[in-house]
């Protein structure tokens, strides 16, 4: 595919991510291995940009987890439900506003009722003339007229603003403006203002002035008692002065002007001082890395290489691995030696291939990165996923993942290849291994994407399986072996199972010096006479005195009705079959021992026998998890390591969840796909969603199902609104008739809303919800890494 390197989602396009369409061509004769590069030579012949140097410049900021980091670019704050001022608000703005020009124009008008006797009420008789309401008839009377008026003014203003929320509005709508946007709008209204104050001030203005100066003055004149302050030029312009700082007061403060003055003090401040030089970040395709550390010949070469069209992707991700472990060890010397002797096929796989010959899938190698699709844009995900790429990485497949949705709902095709893919590529940069495990009559990924198949049942495979895991403890063998055999039958019978295989398997190799073959072991379970007798034979020297007593303490067993070992030797049956008789040590075919992938990054895949052998098939897919379970114990690995199982029914067992739980500190992880959760004993569904820290629903889940997820993901605080309408039952005439009339129109009665505003605990995703509320194509999906970092179930468009 050509798009495999960068998503198309928003946020997420960019360049593909370039390499081979087919196995890489080896380098040009002059780049041979062994030879020294020229990197000045190397730059003279390669061009400016390639499609990989973009891609190695291309930023990834550190994200949330589960988001594709590759191009990404944070959403734009747009405008949701709590963005947009809902038209009541508006309404409550206009209906106050014209109220109090009604009110205003009555009030200069003398209309209001009482007017005049409450002003007659607050002030001395006789500044005014008797038998009127309030005609003065002494200057005191027509400044105390004039102050009764500003005072009103001032009281509707206070009034209009709270009712009409307008300090609110201000806010929602300059709040959101940067500077010096805000504060230019904010000195345009307060303009507005003062020639609403002072429209001499204006000339092109020609209204009378809003009654605020002048109650003013009539007020000083009343308090001094006369006018004779006035005559001081001083005092009346310290009053315009403070009239008009009033004034501007509120849209300063809504303005953000002295915020914004102290920035623009310190900006020119700092632009004063000289500022060191600053230099212009060098770019991931020239290997910064490497020239910070003296590594500058290395650095030229592989910038010609990426530059030259030489390196893909894989490439770069192997050898930066290489330098970060030499960084480490303290071989930057021999880093760079390598380098300039090997150019970009340094460090190469041991199989050879710097590349997948096909990809399914969109990779960025440098974060170990995989996209399976596109976050949905809901309400309940955060916007930072909002049509965000959605990506799985080492940090969460170690911590496991478990994908349950019925056959058809995409998780081969959506999950499992894509991870397994990525673990392959991640194979071929030292950083992972993978074991796969197809389904039965079906096959992940192709044959040459990986280092090792097991064909089970196929004659013409070229690797067969050990057993025992290349174990040379007879213990460690039993417990492996008794986890495969019945680790799905009761739960307090697998130490006895194990038991009594090391009761067989240790006297077996001291007798033999190997572990017997599944038949052989088959025939010893089940008290075959001959068999028995062989090893006891071969067990007669005095140096083998403790293996013949356990070899006899497990004779004496089988004479018990209850003896574990008749049960091993059923299961065991369904391996000893003429299918299988290459197998398992009875073939020539090359044994493959999966602890291999403990110590190297190899790539293998386990093809299970064809259909007529699915309890089989099960058999061994249980008996490679409990091996790959027991192998990554080692210590010291560098790499991670992944078991991928495409078809997990009837492997999941007490003691495997216990072990998948404690992947997190061993570096590994396991994917486990499940058609239902009925798959798995019903006592084991709380343990087992508590120990992988990935979870994923597909659609078409049933209730059962959904509801296991659900539990698992719990509940979280919501604010919910309950809204209830109410009658409104009007005792006054005219106003029955009012809603008499309104309800003819509209045909709805008059009602109230109550709303009630609660916080309430609710399920992330309900079970019908997410049995019925999941499109087809889709999935939820909920993270975790290793770190402790965690994301919420949220919904992915796999076909995205």
């Amino acid at each position: 595919m050509d798009t495999d390197g960068i998503g198309d989602a928003r946020g997420t396009a960019g360049a593909p991510v370039p390499r081979p369409a087919g196995p890489p061509a080896p380098p040009p004769p002059a780049h041979a291995p062994g030879a020294t590069h020229d990197p000045g030579a190397l730059r003279e012949q390669a061009p400016s940009h390639t499609p990989v140097a973009d891609w190695l410049d291309t930023p990834r900021p550190t994200v949330r987890p589960g988001i594709w980091r590759l191009g990404y670019r944070p959403p734009k704050p747009g405008r949701g439900e709590g963005d947009r001022l809902a038209p009541v608000t508006l309404a409550g703005l206009l209906i106050p506003l014209i109220g109090a020009l009604i009110l205003w124009s009555l009030w200069r008008h003398g209309r209001v009722p009482f007017q005049g006797p409450l002003l007659r009420l607050m002030t001395p008789d006789d500044w005014w003339y008797g038998g009127t309401v309030a005609s003065p008839r002494v200057w005191q009377g027509v400044q105390a007229t004039v102050v009764y008026h500003g005072l009103f003014f001032a009281a509707l203003v206070y009034g209009v603003a709270r009712l009409g929320s307008w300090p609110e509005i201000a806010h929602h709508y300059l709040d959101r403006r940067p500077q010096p946007q805000r504060a230019l709008l904010a000195a345009l209204a307060g303009l507005a203002a003062l020639s609403l104050v002072f429209p001499s001030a204006f000339p092109l203005v020609g209204w009378d002035p809003l009654p605020v100066v002048n109650p003013l003055l009539a007020l000083t004149a009343l308090v001094s008692g006369g006018y004779d302050l006035f005559a001081s030029a001083l005092f009346v312009d310290g009053l315009y002065a403070v009239v008009t700082v009033l004034v501007l007061w509120p849209f300063a403060r809504l303005g953000g002007w002295w915020p914004y003055a102290k920035e623009l003090i310190a900006t020119r401040r700092g632009a004063a001082t000289p500022a060191a030089p600053t230099t212009a970040p060098v770019p991931r395709s020239q290997w910064p890395d490497l020239r910070n550390a003296g590594q500058h010949q290395a650095a030229e070469l592989l910038a010609a290489e990426v530059a030259g069209g030489r390196m893909n992707d894989v490439d770069c991700a192997r050898v930066s691995r290489a330098w970060a472990t030499a960084q480490r060890g303290g071989e930057a010397r021999a880093f760079g030696e390598v380098v300039l002797r090997e150019g970009a096929a340094a460090w190469t796989h041991p199989s050879g291939a710097r590349d997948l010959p096909r990809r399914a899938a969109q990779h960025d190698l440098l974060d170990g990165q995989v996209r399976i699709g596109r976050w949905v844009a809901t309400e309940r995900a955060p916007r930072a996923y909002h049509d965000a790429g959605a990506a799985l990485g080492p940090d969460a497949l170690a911590t496991s993942l478990l994908a349950v949705g019925p056959s058809g709902a995409g998780k081969t095709r959506g999950l499992i290849e894509p991870v397994t893919e990525s673990l392959a590529l991640q194979a071929l940069t030292g950083r992972s291994a993978v074991v796969a495990v197809s389904a039965v009559g079906a096959r992940l990924a192709s044959d040459d994407s990986f280092d090792v198949i097991v064909r089970i049942g196929d004659p013409a495979s070229g690797y067969d399986l050990d057993p025992y895991a290349e174990s040379t403890d007879p213990d460690e063998a039993g417990a492996i072996l008794a986890e495969a055999l019945v680790g799905d039958l009761d739960a307090s019978g697998g130490q006895s199972a194990a038991t009594a295989l090391a009761q067989l398997l240790g006297p077996y190799r001291a007798a033999y010096g190997r572990f017997p073959t599944l038949p052989v072991l088959r025939e010893l379970l089940a008290g075959e006479p001959t068999a028995l007798a062989g090893l006891q034979q071969a067990l007669a020297g005095p140096e083998h005195l403790l293996m013949r007593r356990e070899l006899d303490t497990r004779v004496r067993q089988m004479s018990s009705p209850a003896d574990i070992g008749r049960a091993l030797a059923d299961r065991l049956a369904l391996l000893d079959r003429p299918a299988f008789g290459d197998f398992f040590g009875g073939g020539a075919a090359r044994p493959f021992s999966l602890r291999a992938v403990a110590h190297h990054p190899m790539r293998v895949r386990i093809d299970p026998p064809e259909r007529g052998h699915e309890e089989a098939a099960r058999l061994i897919t249980r008996l490679v998890l409990a091996q790959f379970l027991t192998v990554v114990r080692d210590d010291g690995r560098s790499h991670f390591a992944g078991l991928v199982l495409d078809d997990a029914t009837g492997t999941v067992t007490p003691e495997s969840v216990r072990r998948i739980q404690r992947l997190r500190s061993q570096n590994a992880g396991v994917v486990l796909a499940l058609r239902s959760i009925g798959d798995v004993p019903e006592a084991l569904h709380g343990p087992l969603y508590g120990a992988v820290g990935c979870r994923m629903a597909f659609a078409g889940v049933t209730t059962w199902d959904g509801s296991r997820f659900a539990q698992a993901w719990g509940t979280e605080w919501v604010e919910t609104k309950d809204v209830a309408k109410h009658t409104v039952f009007a005792d006054q005439p005219m106003t029955r008739a009012i809603h008499a009339l309104r309800k003819r129109i509209t045909g709805k009665a008059v009602t109230t809303d109550a709303i009630t505003v609660r916080q309430v605990e609710r399920e992330r995703w309900s079970a019908s919800e997410l049995a019925q509320g999941i499109p087809p194509g889709h999935a939820v999906l909920s993270l975790a890494s290793v770190g402790g970092e965690h994301s919420p179930p949220l919904l992915v468009d796999l076909g995205s």
